[in-house]
């Protein structure tokens, strides 16, 4: 792997992450940075190279891009139905739309904000390499939580290099995390800080999302590999040996009732920063598990 977390510390969740993309066709591609007055302020965050400045579609320009838009999520939704007809685990579509409903219009449909931020707040302080038009081509970035810490990681696609810690926060400054549903397969989430500016990312699958939200709000219990049983690390072995290339290490999530849910990422065929979750679920001696009422 290449970023360990530190030996006083437990691993909770990993994912890919980057801002966010509106879907409305007013806002479809699009990305701001605003103020509570709504005011664009990429100019003022630092250390920030310049990016795009976005406009408002034209209604000419909506036309065609309601078009564009069908062709896109035609693939995931074809994606989708080959999925559920041959049984793939792991499919990053599962029973979800493509799309939820619009949940705050002025936030998804008359503008699209992904950094949301008061002079001095901490959003400002996140990097500006999560933004993919100011990356450089063939990085990517992931968001990785722990029992201690919020961070944000840095890597070059193809290479055994170490990753860039491009920013940390601690547990304390995160408010809370929020799957937002009108989004690319439902992944989007808004992380905010204590002090209540906030981020909207995506994250690549809406197993994702939702994990980051149940953590962060005590709704399910993040463990540690450490935690398990010796039969659930035997159990583990044989399904991360089952594991396609590419797999990151799995996370451990204790259930309402009292079962494991085991989940591990993996890059998706079926689009660029799209990825699947493989899962078990396992009894206490590492057994498999039926997920039971209030669970899931």
């Amino acid at each position: 792997m290449d970023w360990y977390p530190s030996a006083d510390e437990d691993l909770l969740l990993r994912t890919s992450a980057r801002f966010a993309s509106g879907l409305s066709v007013a806002v479809a591609g699009s990305r701001w940075f605003r103020d509570p007055e709504r005011r664009d302020i990429q100019g003022e965050l630092p250390g920030w190279p310049p990016g795009p400045a976005y406009t408002l579609h034209s209604t000419g320009d909506r036309a065609a891009r309601r078009t564009g838009r069908a062709l896109q999520f035609g693939i995931p939704f074809i994606a989708n139905l080959i999925a559920n007809i041959g049984g793939a685990a792991g499919s990053p579509f599962g029973g979800v739309p493509v799309t939820g409903k619009p949940e705050e219009p002025e936030n998804e449909i008359e503008d699209f904000p992904v950094l949301w931020a008061a002079p001095g707040t901490l959003a400002r302080t996140v990097p500006w390499q999560l933004d993919p038009a100011r990356r450089p081509k063939g990085y990517t970035t992931d968001l990785v939580l722990t029992d201690r810490r919020l961070l944000f990681l840095g890597t070059r696609t193809g290479t055994l290099d170490k990753a860039d810690v491009l920013a940390e926060f601690p547990r304390e400054s995160i408010a809370g995390a929020r799957q937002m549903t009108y989004s690319e397969v439902e992944a989007d989430v808004r992380l905010t800080f204590a002090d209540g500016s906030w981020i909207r990312l995506f994250t690549g699958n809406p197993d994702n999302a939702k994990r980051l939200e149940q953590i962060l709000s005590g709704t399910v219990q993040a463990i540690p590999e450490s935690a398990l049983s010796a039969g659930q690390r035997k159990r583990v072995s044989r399904f991360v040996g089952d594991l396609p290339a590419g797999a990151q290490p799995p996370t451990f999530t204790r259930l309402p009732s009292g079962i494991v849910l085991v989940e591990a990422r993996v890059p998706s065929k079926a689009g660029k920063d799209l990825h699947d979750t493989h899962s078990i679920l396992m009894g206490p001696q590492g057994e498999r598990a039926k997920a039971q009422p209030g669970d899931l």
